[in-house]
């Protein structure tokens, strides 16, 4: 079974094209239908974060061009504008890149591990759709072992970084005493807890969450000893915040030109400091345009992660050892896992000529025939067939030059090892 990854991430597509084949939680189920339908592949898992969208399947090795169309058409673009971002591996490459994705290595911040839960989620999504079978549950269970690996013996992990620290670490450039200002951040999963986090080390001191569930804004607000608001809310408080950090699932656009245009004439030139990390985005692109705004998107992070990466080099050359050996590990699964279904063949295959040479040789002395005439014709009759068509095929592959397969027949069978005194053989033979 061939394994085939394709995708693009942020190195090959920019947040416009990103954002645009981003898959919604709530058309997952009918994305792996359709998916599975076009592409011909038996399993098949999707990862889609801010940074990339990812497709694995196990399947036709050649099912590219059809996901591609596919993919296209699910999120109404242009198949032509997809195909330039695209990048496609397979077999060992395509395990290797998957490997290397839940290590961090390729990451945008080198390292970050919000990637690797993220790939669970995405594991755990597709075997809720019934899209995941055996080839992919053995990729991922090896995937997520290597990430292990990586986290416990390499630095890579140490002093962690993330899109959420590199947002953070921003905001100093804009003010020099984060404890003087309140943050507002949009959002309640597991970035914007790592946002007020590293906030809060910052010395930030004022939250206010705002979320499309007044619950959970309010219980990520009272771990920061903040406010819980609803999205709706937010105009009534873009007054009062400083710092505004984004980060839903939302497929419109929360923050407006409008709105933050209108709360801009009451501050009086008070600078906003924007992150939007959401892809597709949160905060609508033209607020960047307004005076006394600084607004970045996860793509103006790249300089702030560039330091990160250039401190992280050492211990990622000593991840991309583990990783090799994880693919090769992998693949010596597979190899184990085809010969034993190739053994099972081949067994099957003998027993069945056994239990022919067995009936017939028992009706032969049911009907009275000698005991050592039927026995050596049994035996006789067995070994024939069990080296006809092996017979057959040497000397075919011989004939075509194909000498390997004499090598391996005698490697088989350990001829080389065996002299014609062990074997009875009389010497004028």
């Amino acid at each position: 079974m061939a394994l085939v990854t394709l995708g693009i991430n942020h190195r090959t597509a920019p947040v416009e094209l990103r954002e645009r084949i981003a898959f919604a939680p709530d058309r997952m189920g009918e994305a792996f239908v359709e998916l599975k339908a076009f592409s011909g592949a038996s399993e098949a898992a999707i990862l889609s974060t801010c940074n990339r969208t990812e497709l694995y399947l196990a399947g036709d090795d050649d099912c590219a061009p059809s996901v591609l169309r596919w993919l296209a058409g699910f999120h109404d673009l242009p198949a032509g504008d997809l195909e330039e971002a695209l990048y496609v591996y397979r077999d060992a490459e395509a395990v290797r890149h998957v490997m290397r994705v839940a290590a961090g290595l390729d990451s945008m911040v080198l390292g970050e591990p919000q990637i690797l839960g993220q790939l669970k989620d995405a594991y755990a999504l597709a075997r809720q759709h019934e899209a995941s079978g055996g080839f992919l549950s053995r990729l991922f269970e090896q995937t997520f072992s290597v990430a292990k690996r990586v986290r416990t013996e390499t630095a890579i992990g140490e002093n962690p970084v993330s899109v959420a620290y590199a947002a953070v670490s921003m905001a100093h450039h804009i003010f020099s005493d984060m404890s003087r200002h309140k943050a507002l951040l949009i959002g309640a999963g597991k970035t914007i807890e790592l946002v007020s986090r590293h906030l809060a080390d910052a010395g930030v001191k004022d939250f206010l969450v705002a979320n499309r569930t007044f619950e959970r804004a309010q219980a990520l607000a009272d771990a920061r000893g903040g406010k819980g608001i609803l999205l709706s809310e937010i105009p009534d408080y873009l007054a009062d915040v400083d710092i505004i950090i984004s980060s839903t699932a939302s497929p419109l656009p929360i923050l407006g030109k409008g709105a933050v245009e209108r709360t801009l004439k009451k501050r009086k030139h008070r600078p906003y400091f924007m992150v939007d990390i959401a892809v597709p985005r949160d905060i609508e692109p033209e607020v960047g345009s307004l005076e006394d705004v600084f607004l970045y998107t996860v793509d103006d992070l790249h300089q702030v992660i560039e330091e990160n990466v250039r401190s992280r080099e050492g211990a990622a050359r000593e991840a991309e050892n583990l990783v090799a050996d994880g693919v090769n590990r992998f693949l010596s699964q597979l190899r184990a896992l085809d010969a034993v279904s190739t053994l099972k063949q081949f067994r099957q295959r003998a027993e069945t000529l056994r239990d022919v040479e067995t009936e017939k040789a028992l009706r032969a002395l049911r009907n009275g025939a000698d005991p050592e005439t039927v026995l050596r014709g049994m035996a006789r009759g067995l070994t024939n067939k069990l080296l006809h068509e092996p017979s057959i095929q040497v000397r075919k592959a011989t004939t075509e030059g194909r000498m390997e397969v004499t090598e391996w027949l005698r490697e088989l069978h350990q001829l080389d090892s065996i002299e014609a005194d062990d074997l009875n053989i009389p010497e004028k033979l």
